[in-house]
């Protein structure tokens, strides 16, 4: 279980995280899957639509840390939609959702958890003092855990 990116996908990424320091950047990932392995095809960065008025069904997540973009991602219904619109159009589909953290691993937290599904790839970037430190990719297995997905990166 591998996801394929490309070092140009990844500088796109990268840049993003970067460039949204220190609040979490997010973005989906649209490719192709063979087997058990994802080949990203186009990365689409997305704002942080994340609000202070966003419901949490897991209130132990409420008191976990402070609720702001700082520590919390979410992508906008609407820029999902366009993604899934541009991936039918390309005859690709959603295959992850990347976000980074701030001053923090790139290991998932428990919020990562309760809102992944277990279909995607979940790259994490973490982002020390502006730059970009790590990479991890994660997917969830059946047990509702994220387990380590290899990342193959190709050059183009």
């Amino acid at each position: 279980m591998a996801i394929v990116i490309s070092a140009a996908q990844l500088k796109i990424i990268y840049d993003h995280a970067e460039n949204i320091y220190p609040e979490e950047c997010c973005g989906v990932l649209l490719g192709k899957i063979h087997k058990l392995d994802r080949t990203v095809v186009e990365v689409i960065p997305t704002v942080n639509a994340w609000a202070k008025s966003e419901l949490v069904d897991d209130l132990s997540i409420v008191n976990e840390i402070a609720r702001t973009k700082h520590t919390r991602y979410t992508i906008a219904p609407q820029d999902i939609f366009q993604a899934q619109k541009r991936g039918r159009d390309l005859q690709l589909e959603i295959i992850g959702f990347f976000h980074s953290h701030p001053d923090y691993p790139a290991i998932p937290s428990t919020c990562d958890r309760s809102q992944a599904w277990e279909v995607y790839s979940y790259p994490i970037v973490s982002v020390i003092n502006a730059k970009v430190s790590d990479l991890k990719s994660w997917v969830l297995d059946r047990n509702g855990e994220f387990q380590p997905e290899e990342i193959q990166i190709i050059i183009h």
